[in-house]
């Protein structure tokens, strides 16, 4: 007897042609977001100063594009919808729990377990939604709010794209996804710094940014900035992020798996004819109906009906 072959791992969201042309162009549109400051002259000011609401503007709705491309091209069904809410959720509300102390942030591991399970696609829309969501509540609106959510969906989407997601389990995945998650949380600090950088130009000249200057010499500036300012705040969140994914992991891995499946996001939706309309030969035919009942009326018309003869005149019931 052979073994049965185990269930092959699906994910929700497949990237199709339009989702990945969505994703490349907001990549490199936050590409240029964050990057430019660097190439800009003297005379351009502080950046982001004055660019940061257009850009606010402008990356929501590239963000929603990759939704929406993401749904025609995919077929992002109801249960996807629906997991996708409750992880932004989860996270939303773990995202509060440490952002005040040392950078410990315990929604990074889940997006990174997220994003592994689940793909990039579904990632990138998961980092985003729940930045977004986070900021709504806990009123944390303003011009970095689109940074950081293209930030988180990169960092999101990176997990989904690490190497063996069909096979790799057991501890090799949690070291992989531990370590990756160590890299990421450094990343994305480093990321949000050049946002932030920016705006101390002039205000010291050793770690500042200063505008029209070569690029490696501010990215010196840089480099000195998130040294002095950063690095406890990422160590924070990348050591929480590794000893969550390896404590953690094991358990939230499995049920998202577990849901995953039991989602059954590619199985085809078949309907099917009740049995009543199935089988017409049991039903009668109208027309003998209507045909067996008119025959049954002249035998009820053919009957005599008798006479009844008037009452007496001494009947009480004449008077």
């Amino acid at each position: 007897m052979s073994a049965a072959r185990p269930a092959r791992a699906v994910r929700p969201v497949r990237l199709g042609p339009r989702s990945v042309a969505a994703l490349v162009l907001v990549g490199a549109v936050g590409v240029i977001a964050f990057g430019w400051p660097l190439l800009a002259d003297s005379a351009a000011g502080l950046a982001h100063s004055k660019d940061a609401p257009w850009l606010f503007a402008a990356l929501l709705p590239l963000l929603v594009a990759v939704v929406i491309a993401t749904i025609s091209d995919s077929g992002l069904d109801a249960k996807a919808v629906a997991m996708l809410g409750v992880l932004a959720a989860v996270g939303a509300a773990l995202r509060p729990l440490g952002a005040g102390t040392a950078g410990l942030e315990p929604m990074f591991f889940l997006m990174v377990l997220s994003g592994r399970v689940l793909g990039p696609g579904f990632g990138f829309v998961l980092g985003s939604v729940t930045i977004f969501a986070s900021a709504l509540l806990t009123g944390g609106v303003g011009p970095w709010m689109p940074f950081q959510m293209l930030a988180m969906g990169w960092f999101t989407m990176g997990a989904g794209l690490l190497p063996g997601w069909r096979r790799l389990r057991g501890k090799a995945e949690l070291v992989l996804l531990a370590g990756y998650g160590a890299v990421a949380a450094f990343f994305y600090g480093t990321v949000m710094n050049l946002q932030g950088w920016t705006y101390i130009g002039g205000l010291s000249t050793g770690v500042s940014f200063v505008p029209g200057d070569p690029v490696h010499e501010n990215l010196v500036r840089f480099l000195a900035y998130c040294l002095a300012t950063s690095v406890g705040w990422d160590l924070g969140r990348a050591v929480l992020t590794v000893v969550l994914t390896l404590t953690v992991g094991p358990a939230l891995l499995k049920a998202l798996r577990r849901a995953t499946r039991r989602a059954a996001f590619e199985a085809p939706v078949a309907f099917e004819a009740p049995a009543a309309l199935a089988e017409p030969a049991a039903l009668e035919e109208p027309a003998a109906v209507g045909e067996s009942a008119a025959s049954e009326e002249p035998a009820a018309a053919e009957k005599p009906v008798t006479p009844q003869p008037p009452p007496a005149d001494g009947d009480p019931h004449s008077r």
